[in-house]
């Protein structure tokens, strides 16, 4: 949606046996930095996306470890003291593929063609959105209307009437 190429995004995991425990959700900083635990060993996995005017160029997909060093881990390490003594393991690169209209997903029918649902565009979110988007779908075809929950505003019409829905935490 929208046409932008995908962005380049990197993932650290790294160990901290003193980190936090089981009962820690997915943790998004105010910074911008993020990480969730990785299993039962003291793992972890995380990152965070760069200022746009920074953004790495995407035809490359090699990880930049000093951008970790530099600018990740200083960060937790503000948050969660004991990510200070954290330890590296290892890293990758991929895309972070994004609807650039509004950054939210599209949901419902297609405006023109019969029988096509979108679930899409969601912006990383997707795996967070992706039981209720299942759920909507599924009402849409099986009866024909939403529900349990009213999802008409993730629909198609706003990128149509170019009315974006705006969110500030994506």
């Amino acid at each position: 949606f929208g046409g932008a190429p995908p962005l380049r995004r990197y993932v650290y995991s790294w160990h901290c046996p003193d980190g936090p425990g089981f009962s820690c959700p997915l943790l998004v900083d105010t910074t911008g930095a993020y990480f969730r635990r990785d299993g039962i060993a003291g793992n972890y996995l995380g990152g965070m996306s760069p200022p746009e005017e920074e953004e790495p160029d995407p035809g490359d997909l090699s990880v930049d470890h000093d951008y970790f060093q530099e600018e990740v881990w200083p960060r937790l390490a503000r948050r969660v003291p004991a990510f200070a003594s954290l330890r590296v393991r290892g890293s990758w690169a991929g895309y972070y593929d994004y609807n650039a209209f509004d950054r939210n997903g599209v949901l419902g029918p297609h405006p023109k063609l019969e029988n096509l649902f979108f679930a899409a565009g969601f912006s990383g979110h997707g795996l967070q959105h992706a039981p209720a988007a299942g759920r909507a779908v599924a009402e849409l075809v099986v009866k024909g209307r939403y529900e349990s929950l009213d999802l008409r505003r993730l629909g198609w019409r706003r990128l149509v009437e170019g009315e974006p829905l705006e969110e500030d935490g994506v």
